[in-house]
């Protein structure tokens, strides 16, 4: 199997508005334009975090018809203030990603938005494994990844950390196949994200 990237965060609302409002407070800048996904009935604002690297907030879109299946990140069954609640990592080959990894994951889902084309694997139920904690997959195809066409503003990810009960399962998978430092699990009772930027503001943190 290829090894893992770190590709985006993302952080559900139950307004998109709720959500951007959430992010540009706590980081203090400001997110990019608002985009659409029609085939998940879900829309998000971007922020660059690298040449490779961004970060998304994301809500159901109320202006769009629904779709015939569970949205992605389990956002159907989202409430509560603005959170940070995914981790995606990206690869070069779904498939195979999806073949040696455990079952829950989801199925590999052929996604495009304007000059953009990708593929997530999202499970049927919208639920990812470990109660949602587990990390989304996705590969770019054509070269093209949205970090690059962002404003950038000095935003890097300096640490993500996983708190959750099975933390030490889920880093055993995926610790060897992600770069080193990439993040940290952590045991807990409750299971949360939560992340540190290096900021032209200073550390900013957000969970």
């Amino acid at each position: 199997m290829n090894t893992l990237k770190f590709d985006h965060l993302a952080v559900a609302a139950e307004t998109l508005d709720a959500g951007r409002i959430h992010v540009e407070t706590a980081l203090g800048v400001k997110l990019a334009t608002r985009g659409e996904h029609p085939h998940m009935a879900t829309h998000n604002h971007l922020l660059s975090l690298g040449p490779q690297e961004y970060f998304e907030v994301i809500s159901i879109n109320p202006d769009a018809p629904a779709p015939n299946r569970p949205r992605w990140f389990n956002i159907d069954n989202f409430s509560g203030p603005p959170r940070l609640t995914n981790w995606i990592l990206g690869t070069d080959d779904l498939e195979a990603a999806l073949a040696a990894l455990p079952d829950g994951f989801g199925k590999a889902v052929a996604l495009e938005r304007g000059d953009f084309r990708w593929s997530m694997a999202v499970p049927d139920d919208g639920i990812l494994p470990w109660g949602g904690w587990g990390p989304a997959l996705i590969q770019w195809h054509g070269g093209k990844h949205p970090a690059p066409e962002l404003p950038d503003q000095n935003i890097r990810l300096s640490s993500l950390v996983l708190n959750h009960p099975q933390a030490e399962e889920i880093a055993e998978i995926f610790a060897p196949l992600l770069p080193r430092d990439t993040m940290v699990f952590a045991p807990s009772e409750t299971p949360s994200l939560s992340a540190t930027f290096d900021t032209p503001l200073g550390p900013k943190r957000l969970s």
